[in-house]
């Protein structure tokens, strides 16, 4: 990195921890797999630490979505070619992406906003082919759980709805500057076809959040005030039992669920 690089101040206020490690870097541009036809969009792209090898890569387009105006400056300035967004990625309008047809998003996402973009991104962009993005370890382990564990939950039920994800690898703080206090991993993202995705996700984002903020209680319990002869029926199909929990049903089951619930 050149002498520049080193002089910007990280910003705890956008959750700034650059990546500093060419290995990782070049891990992670080879699970995005940019193609000469590909339209890359990065999110919070900082010191340009993988900006470099996705600009060098052959994709056909390159979109950067950058809030610190200094660091967007100095990038824009290295790669000309890149298409600069000076946005929170928090307001980007992912559905705008659509328009432009099938895209790959990749980045190393600030802690404190990973898992709301994440929420969005997958669940808003339809034409996302793949998503690789670094995230806080606990995140990752989130995202990438199954039905019944601990780390199984809202999150969880949402985004595998929309995508299948993989745990690639972990990261260590070391690669940081700043350094943060905690792992991190890194977890693709492989969209379900467009007939696989939930009719109606308002219904699901609201089953979700419901069940999820009563996580400890019986599922009959949580829903006693929707409960009618079509849920009894649902549960009874399926052989769950309405005294689980929540995180014992399924990404399908809660889509599923959430179809009859919306009825109510």
């Amino acid at each position: 990195m050149s002498e520049d690089t080193y002089r910007h101040r990280a910003k705890k206020s956008l959750g700034q921890n650059f990546l500093m490690d060419g290995n990782v870097c070049r891990r992670i541009v080879e699970a995005i797999a940019p193609g000469p036809g590909d339209t890359i969009i990065e999110i919070g792209p900082g010191q340009g630490a993988l900006t470099g090898l996705l600009a060098d890569s052959g994709a056909a387009r390159l979109m950067t979505i950058e809030l610190d105006n200094a660091l967007a400056d100095r990038l824009a300035a290295l790669h000309p070619r890149i298409e600069m967004i000076r946005a929170d990625a928090l307001d980007f309008p992912w559905e705008s992406l659509d328009a432009g047809g099938p895209c790959k998003i990749v980045g190393n996402l600030p802690y404190n906003v990973a898992s709301k973009l994440i929420w969005d991104i997958v669940s808003r962009t339809r034409t996302m082919q793949r998503g690789v993005f670094m995230v806080q370890h606990e995140v990752a382990l989130r995202l990438t759980a199954e039905p019944g564990g601990k780390a199984y939950g809202g999150l969880t039920a949402w985004v595998r709805n929309f995508a299948d994800t993989r745990y690639l690898f972990k990261v260590p703080p070391t690669v940081f500057r700043p350094r943060p206090k905690v792992d991190s991993a890194v977890v693709s993202f492989t969209p379900m076809p467009t007939e696989s995705r939930p009719a109606d996700p308002e219904a699901l984002a609201r089953l979700i959040k419901m069940l999820f903020q009563m996580r400890r209680k019986q599922l009959s319990t949580i829903l006693k005030p929707l409960w009618n002869q079509e849920i009894d029926a649902w549960f009874k199909e399926r052989t769950l039992s309405p005294a689980a929990r929540p995180e014992t049903l399924t990404p399908g089951q809660f889509r599923e669920l959430s179809i009859l619930v919306r009825q109510k």
